[in-house]
């Protein structure tokens, strides 16, 4: 096949870290080309010039793919991104190499079979790295609170308050007589969480900033258990609503539904997936174990509690909160939670 092929071309890229594979070929399955590139656009604007007009690209959804879907965006090409549990199975191959990879890549998507993920916009990819950055400064926060606590119970230090970080678990720490070493061990941990409890409330309002005129971002704050900060997580890592077209598909995304596995007239159903967005799984999760017990949340939390146990409760009205938040952000606002149907 000549290069001075007209129709319409599938690109397969098997993107890395430093060098990446393409794999030109028509919509046919006959490849035109296979070359390796150094990640920079301008190596990649020379390969796309020869792909013809809006050609079809596929990616997977791996380390550090922003840069490739937005130049090949700006080069007219349609991008699809594979999601990489879709493309799991061609990882078991005996011959595996990174041209297989991406020509793997472009023939589902030229027969169809493309399992595709979501391309967020830029808007909600930067809102989301500030909310996943306040999250992980958060981890780490915790991480060291913990380093405290392990250096007073090495000490033999009993902590009698529920919250060692209070103005009272301060006067505590400050009387509290302890190793040198152990001392100099405190004292570093408590200048590096107060320095996260700055750079944590600093993110915190850029994002409520940023979010401060969403409708969603305000109903969705009506649910129990749903403040400011979580219902950014749901803002930022959902993005668009619309690409879900009922609330059981974003619980599915969410990874908070049933593994489901079905041959003849045998089906079992088992654990939760776990298999997707783990931010809004966890913000769901924190907010129904926050909820009182008289809400409805909390009496499905607790009636489902009793029957099957504490953490398959918690992961029913998790569901049903991923629900509420669906309706949230799609229609601004949540009948169910409305006075008048409360009154109802």
């Amino acid at each position: 096949m000549s290069e001075a092929y007209e129709g319409r071309q599938i690109v397969g890229m098997d993107l890395h870290r430093r060098r990446s594979v393409l794999v030109r070929m028509t919509e046919s399955g006959e490849q035109l080309e296979t070359v390796r590139i150094s990640n920079d656009p301008e190596y990649l604007a020379q390969v796309m010039a020869r792909a013809g007009e809006a050609p079809e690209v596929v990616l997977e959804a791996t380390y550090g793919w922003y840069w490739a879907a937005d130049t090949l965006t700006e080069l007219g090409a349609h991008v699809h991104l594979a999601h990489p549990l879709g493309v799991k199975m061609f990882s078991l191959r005996r011959v595996k190499n990174d041209q297989r990879d991406a020509a793997d890549l472009a023939d589902l998507l030229r027969m169809g079979r493309l399992p595709e993920a979501w391309i967020a916009p830029p808007a909600t990819r930067e809102l989301r790295g500030r909310v996943r950055h306040r999250a992980k400064l958060v981890g780490v926060r915790s991480n060291m609170k913990c380093q405290v606590h392990a250096v007073l119970a090495a000490a033999g230090v009993q902590v009698p308050m529920s919250d060692l970080f209070s103005p009272g678990g301060h006067k505590l720490l400050a009387a509290t007589r302890l190793a040198v070493e152990s001392r100099s061990r405190v004292d570093s941990l408590l200048r590096l969480i107060t320095a996260l409890d700055f750079e944590i409330d600093t993110f915190a309002k850029l994002v409520a900033g940023r979010l401060r005129t969403d409708p969603g971002y305000t109903a969705i704050q009506a649910i129990p258990g749903v403040g400011p900060v979580l219902a950014a997580v749901f803002v930022a890592e959902i993005g668009d609503i619309g690409r879900f077209t009922r609330p059981a598909q974003l619980a599915s995304w969410a990874g908070l539904t049933p593994s489901h596995h079905e041959s003849d007239i045998t089906v079992h159903r088992g654990r939760i997936t776990k298999q997707g967005s783990r931010l809004v799984r966890w913000a769901a999760v924190e907010a129904v174990q926050r909820v009182p017990a008289h809400t409805r949340l909390g009496r499905r939390r607790d009636r489902v509690a009793e029957r099957r146990g504490h953490n398959i409760g918690v992961v029913a009205a998790a569901r049903d909160l991923v629900t509420l938040v669906f309706y949230g952000l799609r229609d601004h606002h949540i009948r169910c939670l409305s006075p008048t149907a409360d009154a109802a």
